[in-house]
C-alpha cells in the first residue's frame, strides 16, 4: 500500500488535520467530497469543482455496475478518464443502496441479490464481484461490501455486524490492485456496544481508511454523535476516517470535533435543486418572494462564483422562471461553502482553535430555513 499514506499535521482536543497521500494527488483533512454518483456530480462541471476547491469527488458503484457498466467505463480509461476527473475519487460499494432500496433485494450470508431501480432486472453482489466491480472502475480509494441496517433495531444490527465483519474479510482477500486504499466500515446501529465491537474489528483488520456507515440513516442528531464519541478512542489515530453520507455544515463542525477526518453528501446539490442556499447561519429559501429585490450576493462572506457575480434577485428570478442555471449557481455556492468549511476547520485544529470556532459557528447556525440574517 505505499501508494496510500497518512499524516496528522496537527491535533485539537480530538480534531485531527492530515494529509492522505493517494495516487491523484494528496487530501488535506478534514475534507468535504461532492457526491458524483453517476460519475457526474449534478449540475457542475470537473472544471467548477476544481475552481471551487474540490479534491475529492464521490461516484457509486452500485449505480455505475447498473449504468453505464464497468466495461464501458474500463474500455474509457477508468472511472478518472470517463468523467475528466484527475484528483483522487472514491466509491461507494452500493452497501448503503441496498438498504435504501430494501424492497427491491433480499441479504443472505454470501451476499445480497436485487432488483435494478432501473428495469427490474435481477443481479447478485457479493464481497468479490463488488471488489472486482470497483477494481475495475479505479476509483483511488475503496469501500467493502457491507450491510446497513435500520439504527434501531438490535437483532438485525446484530446480525448485519456479522456480515459486515465476514465481509470485510472477504473483500480484503478478494482485492487485488495495490493502487487502490480499500476501507473498511463500521456498523452497529445506535448501538454503543456494537459500534465499538465493530471499530474494534474493522480496526484490526489492518485497512488503511476506515469509513464510518450507518449513520444519519434515520437517527436522532444526538444518537449520531454519541456513536461517533463511542468509536472515536477506539479508531487508529494514524489511519483517517470517513463519516459517510454525511455533511450539513452542522454535521462538518461536530463530526471534527469528534475526531473525523472525511465527509460526502448530496445535500448541497440536492438543496440547490430545491431553491435552498447552504450558509453559516442557516438556510435560505431563495424561491421566496422576499428575494425579488434582494441585491446581496447569497453570502457576503463567500468567494465563490455565484457570490461574487451575482444577486438574490436574479437567483430567484432563475428559480421561478425554470431556468437550469439556478441548480449550477446554488450547487456551486453550496459546495464551496462546505469546501471551504472543512478548509476552515483545518486551519482551526492546526492554530489550536477548534473549540473556540465550533462555539462561534453554533451560537449562529440555525438549522432550519432563515430568511434574514
Amino acid at each position: 500500500m505505499a501508494h496510500f499514506t497518512f499524516e496528522l499535521a496537527a491535533r485539537c482536543g480530538r480534531g485531527r488535520a492530515g494529509v492522505f497521500h493517494t495516487p491523484h494527488g494528496d487530501l488535506h483533512t478534514p475534507v468535504f467530497a461532492p457526491v458524483g454518483t453517476q460519475a457526474s456530480v449534478k449540475a457542475v462541471t470537473p472544471d467548477q469543482l476544481l475552481s471551487l476547491g474540490a479534491t475529492l469527488v464521490l461516484a457509486n458503484a452500485y449505480h455505475l455496475y447498473l449504468r453505464p457498466g464497468a466495461r464501458a467505463v474500463t474500455e474509457r480509461g477508468g472511472l478518472h478518464a470517463f468523467m475528466a476527473w484527475e484528483s483522487p475519487l472514491l466509491t461507494d460499494s452500493g452497501g448503503f443502496q441496498v438498504f435504501s432500496l430494501a424492497d427491491r433485494s433480499k441479504v443472505d450470508d454470501d451476499g445480497v441479490t436485487f432488483h435494478s431501480h432501473l428495469d427490474g432486472s435481477t443481479h447478485r453482489f457479493t464481497p468479490e464481484s463488488v471488489i472486482a466491480l470497483e477494481e475495475d472502475l479505479g476509483a483511488d480509494i475503496i469501500m467493502v461490501l457491507d450491510e446497513c441496517a435500520e439504527p434501531h433495531d438490535r437483532a438485525y444490527n446484530e446480525q448485519a455486524l456479522r456480515r459486515t465483519h465476514a465481509w470485510a474479510e472477504r473483500c480484503l482477500r478478494a482485492k487485488r490492485r495495490d493502487d487502490q486504499a480499500l476501507f473498511g466500515i463500521v456498523q452497529g446501529g445506535i448501538f454503543a456496544d456494537l459500534r465499538a465491537q465493530s471499530a474494534e474489528h474493522i480496526a484490526s483488520l489492518g485497512f488503511p481508511g476506515i469509513a464510518i456507515g450507518g449513520l444519519s440513516v434515520g437517527e436522532s442528531k444526538a444518537d449520531m454523535l454519541a456513536m461517533l464519541e463511542t468509536i472515536d478512542p477506539i479508531l487508529p489515530e494514524d489511519r483517517p476516517r470517513y463519516l459517510m453520507g454525511v455533511g450539513s455544515p452542522e454535521d462538518l463542525v461536530e463530526g471534527v470535533v469528534r475526531g473525523v477526518d472525511l465527509f460526502d453528501c448530496v445535500l448541497p446539490t440536492r438543496m440547490a435543486r430545491n431553491h435552498a442556499a447552504l450558509t453559516r447561519l442557516g438556510r435560505l429559501n431563495l424561491h421566496n418572494a422576499a428575494y425579488a429585490g434582494d441585491e446581496r450576493p447569497i453570502d457576503g462572506g463567500c468567494d465563490c462564483y455565484t457570490c461574487s457575480t451575482f444577486t438574490r434577485a436574479y437567483l430567484r428570478h432563475l428559480i421561478v422562471a425554470g431556468e437550469m442555471l439556478s441548480a449550477t449557481l446554488l450547487s456551486i455556492h453550496n459546495l464551496r461553502t462546505l469546501v471551504s468549511l472543512a478548509a476552515d476547520l483545518r486551519a482551526a485544529v492546526i492554530a489550536g482553535s477548534l473549540d473556540a470556532f465550533a462555539a462561534e459557528f453554533r451560537a449562529g447556525y440555525h438549522k432550519h430555513l432563515v430568511e434574514e440574517e
